[in-house]
């Protein structure tokens, strides 16, 4: 799926955001203009923010901001909101029609995980991105379900961070808020406190927990003390109310201890809303580490199914992520999630036999290329 295309800019002098629209009846001065007809626009008559155009040539006005000669604009619909930079480079933000949005609040990190799908780049992007969300986060439809907020590391923002959190829950206050962080900034009791009194019960904290041992921990996300600063942050994120998921990437590191996990978890973090099991990304860092961390997910069935059946049976809410219901015992189909965002699911041709296909979670686009031996299509009887 495309969430972003270029074309040629002209007179804009700094990004903008805004919502897409095709239709000259319902633009206003804040939209974005999708133009790929041939008759002239009086550019003085129609007000609107910027013009994007797949047509190689375009005459403005010297206040008209236009991106032109964009490849194609087939991948936006009318509400899709867009940031528009001055090099032409043409972001999607939030798309109208799926549950599966998310802001990127920094791609700077301070883990650098063995599996990182994403992995931290050292830039100074906080204050654009920043900007953008701002400006993004009052035009996303009230009735949004959920939205992710993802990096990196988004505590990386410091002030901002909170102040984003703060808009969220007064401009979206009926919307799930799904933070990912590594959980270790909030060792400092402060900002745990600062997150507290912002008080969104609809904001939950979901935080990577790979060991119960600490140098496994620290190995993986490759930060030294790391376990322990994630585990006093878990708990003072707990102090002061705060909704927690834990994480766990199921790999070649994290399965020979996955049961004792499972039990430190249940002894030292009762109070965790959800704890989700999750199959390994052939993205980011893991193809480079891939003999370090590559387990076919059907070898580690029995445990993992061991795992999920102890949370469960403590009464802890457990789900498994990223797998599909071939490669696991049919004992715990019950806590597989269809959790792959749509621009990125997909399955192997012979899926499309399979009889349990919509209820499968099917496999990451770029885990066609890794995946286990052992998937097979259930076919009727």
């Amino acid at each position: 799926m495309i969430l972003r295309t270029r074309g040629r800019p002209i007179n804009i002098d700094n990004h903008i955001v805004g919502k897409v629209c095709r239709d000259f009846d319902n633009i206003d001065s804040d939209s974005i203009l999708i133009w790929e007809n041939d008759f002239a626009i009086d550019f003085n008559k129609i007000r609107f923010s910027c013009l994007l155009t797949t047509n190689e040539n375009v005459v403005v006005n010297e206040q008209t901001r236009v991106v032109y000669k964009i490849p194609s604009l087939n991948h936006l619909v009318d509400g899709d909101i867009v940031s528009v930079g001055n090099d032409g480079n043409i972001n999607t933000l939030y798309r109208a029609n799926s549950f599966h949005n998310a802001l990127l609040a920094t791609e700077r990190c301070n883990s650098n995980c063995l599996m990182c799908s994403q992995p931290p780049k050292d830039r100074n992007d906080i204050e654009i991105l920043h900007d953008i969300h701002t400006r993004l986060i009052p035009l996303i439809p009230k009735d949004c379900i959920e939205l992710g907020v993802t990096g990196g590391e988004p505590t990386l923002l410091g002030e901002k961070f909170f102040t984003l959190m703060n808009q969220l829950k007064v401009e979206l206050p009926q919307t799930e808020i799904h933070v990912l962080s590594n959980g270790r900034s909030f060792a400092w009791n402060r900002l745990a406190r600062r997150l507290g009194e912002i008080d969104n019960k609809r904001l939950m904290i979901g935080i990577p927990l790979y060991s119960d041992y600490y140098q496994v921990h620290d190995y993986i996300v490759q930060a030294n003390h790391a376990f322990y600063q994630t585990i006093l942050g878990i708990h003072n994120l707990s102090r002061y109310n705060q909704r927690i998921e834990i994480r766990v990437v199921l790999h070649k590191q994290s399965i020979p201890r996955l049961l004792k996990l499972a039990n430190y978890i249940y002894k030292n973090l009762p109070f965790v809303e959800h704890v989700t099991f999750m199959g390994l990304e052939y993205i980011g860092y893991t193809p480079k580490n891939i003999e370090k961390l590559w387990i076919d997910p059907y070898d580690y069935k029995d445990e993992l199914a061991e795992a999920v059946e102890y949370l469960a049976g403590k009464g802890m809410n457990v789900s498994i992520y990223n797998s599909t219901l071939c490669v696991l015992p049919e004992r715990v189909w019950q806590y597989a999630r269809k959790s792959i965002s749509d621009w990125k699911n997909d399955y192997l041709p012979e899926c499309s036999k399979c009889v349990k296909l919509d209820s499968c979670g099917g496999l990451f686009t770029w885990n066609l290329n890794k995946h286990s031996a052992h998937i097979r299509p259930f076919l009727k009887n």
